[in-house]
């Protein structure tokens, strides 16, 4: 948590992500619109140039930096100023109004890009998932140029999984969309602290509705002053300042107009009012419910304005887990107490309210982090004093995944290795895909070698980094490994997967990783399970059979950080640690950029229970070392 002029806001992801996918997703729609070309690659330069830049877009454009970056013109320096002041730009959504809102949805079929949508658009005329699925199964789609049957059935099965979907939103969107509102109430001047709450602050894998808990100051700043400065601030981005007016009970707009609100709905009526809202879903004196449109997705976002003297009780009632509370209030009621989203008393009586680790300390536990709160033991293991310290950023000493320009990565081992010295790292792995991988540009033992001479020559020249020398190397369909141990000998680290084949039976696709695991050579499996958040399902694998192997065999499982994988998934990493299996979070980085992933990897490790001993990030490199000669 960091102070945010005297308020309190959790800063976690930066706005460089989502304005990154923003020019991407303009170019997106240029391309279907068959726009200018030299437009088009435009924008896809400036999304990698804001995705690959460390520091936080604003802080560059305050400086007046930005201006001076390569490849930043006058145009998308106005459009990123307009995003930085008011959450839009209003270029991206005049595109958005020039094709069918469903188009865009085709794009998160894997295998469907922005020409393939754009030819099933003008010669199908298909405008939507339901359109397509019916072009699909017509085979209507197999006749166009650049598709096939192999095609359609690919397309097919994406759909098949899409149309499976919960309807909840990565990690990751869940955190943008907490962000962009957060960031957004922290300027109006009663707000005091701003806390995520729900399946966001248990950084769970998938969020339904994003929860954000506000508590004010009535008594630092004039009731009328949140609406001032909201209005101030749409008006200087050229918009109205119309709003949706908190109406107390009984109450009607005729009544209700001159009433100065009072701070809890100046928050209210400035977040329902707010330039990123596109639907207001309901709003009250002390609570306000809207969908607010991000890059990705529109998601609900529910802002709760909580006494400060209930705001702890308040923060561990909503934070949930639904079946963690309900095993909190019977601890509750076997100690002839009461606990709600307002306290915990005895009787009438308060006996902790305004912070949470009073709540936990009045019960008899330890203060549990709210990544472990899933009714999963870690009640038990509070009141008992056995509860482990959950696995943080400050422990991590290095990533173990990553990729270059070598394959298909973004960026070189020397800028890779800069992104790494910036967070503090002590080593890092290069992990570029193996010859199979030949869509990935995958390296040849030959090209390998080169790649390992020049990473021993750059270690001789760094005193504050060491640089691995390793590869993602490919798992074939029959459990053999895509190069031979004279090959992998030279290596310091070797982290093998499952690209391919991944459709097979449990017995199989179980038996070809244990086989996997068996090389002395191999240091990690990564991304085990294969699966894609809402997108593709896991491989068939048998888990406990998996995480005894690797026990067994010295061989850590990854947990790979992107949030579209997440993989190891939080029961898994459990399992491991409960195993004696090792852990070993991986970014999977194809830029410098890419390695601010690691804190998805880090809370997923941590709801699996594992802490520093469990994961390889968290060994010096002599350890690191250690670990692996242990195998060969």
């Amino acid at each position: 948590m960091v102070a945010l002029r005297g308020r309190v806001w959790d800063s976690g992801v930066m706005q460089n992500g989502a304005l990154s996918e923003l020019f991407g997703r303009m170019a997106d729609v240029m391309e279907i619109l068959a726009e200018d070309r030299f437009r088009v690659n435009t924008y896809r330069k400036v999304a990698r140039i804001i995705a690959d830049t460390p520091v936080d877009i604003g802080e560059l454009l305050e400086s007046g930096r930005l201006a001076e970056v390569p490849g930043i013109g006058k145009s998308s320096l106005a459009k990123i100023e307009q995003f930085v002041h008011t959450g839009r730009i209003e270029a991206h959504e005049a595109l958005l109004r020039r094709i069918p809102a469903g188009l865009l949805e085709l794009l998160r079929i894997p295998s469907m890009g922005p020409k393939s949508v754009k030819a099933v658009y003008e010669a199908l005329g298909v405008t939507g998932m339901a359109d397509l699925k019916a072009a699909l199964e017509s085979g209507a789609v197999a006749e166009l140029p650049g598709f096939g049957r192999k095609k359609t059935d690919q397309l097919l099965k994406g759909i098949a999984f899409l149309e499976k979907a919960t309807g909840r939103i990565r990690l990751d969107q869940a955190a943008e969309a907490a962000q962009i509102v957060g960031a957004f109430l922290a300027e109006i001047g009663q707000v005091k602290a701003i806390v995520p709450a729900g399946s966001l602050r248990r950084r769970c894998e998938t969020i339904g509705d994003v929860d954000i808990l506000v508590t004010v100051d009535e008594a630092d700043v004039p009731r009328d002053e949140g609406r001032r400065t909201m209005d101030e601030r749409r008006g200087a981005a050229g918009m109205g300042t119309g709003r949706m007016p908190v109406l107390r009970a009984g109450e009607t707009l005729a009544t209700h107009k001159g009433r100065t609100p009072s701070a809890q709905e100046a928050v209210i009526e400035a977040f329902t009012a707010a330039p990123f809202v596109d639907e207001v879903l309901a709003s009250g004196p002390t609570k306000g419910s809207a969908r607010i449109r991000t890059v990705e997705a529109l998601v609900q976002v529910d802002v709760r304005v909580v006494a400060a003297g209930s705001f702890g009780a308040a923060c561990q009632y909503f934070t949930g887990s639904k079946a963690h509370n309900v095993a909190l209030r019977e601890l509750a009621v076997k100690a002839g107490l009461k606990l709600n989203e307002y306290g915990l008393f005895d009787g009438e009586k308060p006996v902790a309210a305004a912070e949470e680790a009073d709540i936990y300390k009045a019960l008899g536990l330890d203060y549990i982090d709210p990544r472990l709160r899933e009714d999963r033991g870690e009640i038990e293991a509070a009141r008992n004093h056995t509860l482990p310290a959950p696995v943080s950023l400050k422990d991590i000493r290095g990533d173990l995944h990553m990729h270059t320009t070598a394959s298909d990565g973004e960026d070189a081992i020397e800028e890779m290795a800069q992104a790494a010295r910036r967070l503090g790292y002590r080593f890092i792995c290069i992990t570029d895909h193996s010859q199979s991988s030949a869509i990935a540009n995958g390296l040849s033992a030959r090209r390998l070698a080169r790649q390992v001479k020049a990473i021993r020559t750059l270690n001789e020249k760094s005193r504050d980094l060491t640089i691995l020398a390793g590869v993602e190397l490919d798992i074939l369909a029959d459990g053999r490994l895509d190069f031979d141990d004279a090959v992998l000998a030279d290596l310091d680290y070797v982290t093998a997967s499952i690209h391919s084949g991944m459709a097979g039976d449990r017995e199989k696709l179980t038996t070809r990783m244990l086989k996997a695991m068996d090389s002395r050579y191999v240091n990690c499996i990564s991304h085990p399970t294969g699966r894609l958040i809402n997108e593709r399902g896991a491989m068939d694998l048998d888990m406990e059979q998996v995480v005894r192997h690797a026990a067994r065999t010295h061989t850590a499982l990854e947990v790979n950080a992107n949030p579209w994988r997440l993989d190891l998934k939080d029961t898994h990493c459990r399992m491991a640690v409960e195993a004696g299996a090792m852990l070993a979070i991986g970014t999977d980085a194809h830029s410098a950029a890419g390695l601010t992933l690691m804190a998805y990897g880090v809370d997923t490790a941590a709801r699996g229970w594992a802490t520093k001993k469990d994961l390889l990030n968290g060994m010096t490199v002599r350890q690191l070392q250690v670990f692996v000669n242990k195998k060969r």
